[in-house]
């Protein structure tokens, strides 16, 4: 088994986990991007949230998104590997993005130069958003617990396996727009005016048609008390420019998991692109698999 400090881990931008949980844990990023009005900017220079929603909802053509190049994998990637470093890199849904794809790739890549690719173990999460930071975290805590590749990514499938993050948005319209909306495609028509809730299993799935946003909220509640029956735990919250309502559904959430939540914050621009302002999000796993 190798020492914790001979395995790194990396995600994608669009896991969206805390700036001072990535460096306590000294996990690494790779940025996809973003374009409005064919402006292409990397998501991780993007500080100004309301700026880029404000900019997105006053677009004619909409934001268009790519995974990262190459040369971004490679940038993260060769620092870890000419250390001496196995790598495990953990990314969004391939059925949603081609940064999996671009992975392999960069591996290939680094491979065929001789520069010690064969370290580097590519994982598709088949998730976005919470759910791929849980199996980042996963990943990177058995690592600290003295595991090495195999070990991290064995407990990120364990994570894959037990969650489901479901989310309510405002409309589907942006799904739609940005041809994301998999499953859900079914809804579109008369139904973009509901409040829909998804999932992410592989692609976008849809879970229940609701007509209010208060229901949508309410049923957010029931599943995050199903999930605490089930003993799974360890609770995230995402949102997208709804700080107050993710505030009033972290109190609740804290009553019914009788914890503080392992990450609560805003899902950045690139998913955002998809699914628009006011999505709202809630998972969870058994808090063991963090350990």
């Amino acid at each position: 088994m190798t020492s914790p400090a001979e395995t790194a881990v990396v995600c994608d931008s669009t896991a969206y986990l805390p700036s001072e949980m990535l460096a306590e844990r000294g996990i690494e990023m790779i940025s996809l991007y973003v374009s409005v009005d064919g402006e292409q900017e990397r998501e991780l220079d993007i500080t100004d949230y309301g700026d880029f929603y404000g900019r997105l909802r006053a677009s004619t053509s909409g934001a268009t998104t790519s995974q990262p190049s190459i040369g971004d994998f490679i940038d993260v990637w060769a620092p870890l590997l000419d250390s001496g470093r196995e790598v495990v890199s953990i990314h969004i849904s391939s059925a949603i993005s081609g940064t999996f794809a671009a992975a392999n790739q960069a591996r290939e890549r680094l491979v065929a130069d001789g520069r010690s690719g064969e370290r580097v173990h590519v994982y598709d999460s088949e998730m976005a958003c919470g759910a791929t930071g849980l199996c980042v975290l996963a990943a990177s805590a058995a690592v600290a617990g003295g595991g090495g590749p195999q070990e991290a990514i064995a407990r990120a499938k364990e994570v894959r396996e037990t969650i489901k993050m479901w989310f309510a948005v405002d409309t589907l319209e942006y799904l739609r727009k940005g041809g994301r909306i998999g499953g859900a495609s079914a809804w579109i028509g008369g139904a973009l005016k509901i409040k829909p809730i998804l999932t992410i299993d592989r692609e976008i799935t849809p879970v229940e048609r609701v007509r209010t946003r208060a229901r949508s909220l309410e049923r957010l509640r029931d599943y995050a008390r199903q999930r605490h029956e089930a003993g799974a735990d360890g609770w995230v919250i995402q949102h997208i420019q709804d700080q107050e309502t993710a505030d009033a559904l972290a109190a609740d959430c804290r009553e019914i998991f009788g914890g503080d939540a392992v990450f609560i914050n805003e899902i950045g621009p690139v998913i955002g692109a998809h699914v628009g302002p006011g999505l709202l999000g809630v998972g969870s796993i058994s808090i063991d698999l963090l350990a």
